[in-house]
């Protein structure tokens, strides 16, 4: 995995700009049709990863409230002080 994800990040771009190339020079006008539906599929991907650190986010936070909430000396509830 070590050496696989580089390649993969290096080659999977050069791979596609490539085969839009060669779907221009065999079908010309369809090369559209790819690239709109590569961009669809761009879309979907982004949605789902900026969903899932969103969650992740809030996850985080509600974690680190309760644990705020918990540790010695913080207010319990509202309108309570803190132990002195």
């Amino acid at each position: 995995m070590r050496i696989a994800k580089p390649l993969l990040l290096v080659s999977t771009p050069i791979g596609v700009v490539a085969g839009i190339y060669a779907g221009y020079r065999l079908a010309g006008g369809l090369v559209f049709l790819m690239i709109m539906l590569l961009g669809v599929i761009g879309a979907a991907a982004f949605s789902i990863v900026h969903t899932i650190r969103r969650e992740r986010r809030e996850e985080q936070a509600a974690e680190r409230a309760a644990a705020g909430a918990a540790a010695p000396g913080a207010v319990q509830g509202p309108g309570r002080e803190p132990p002195v």
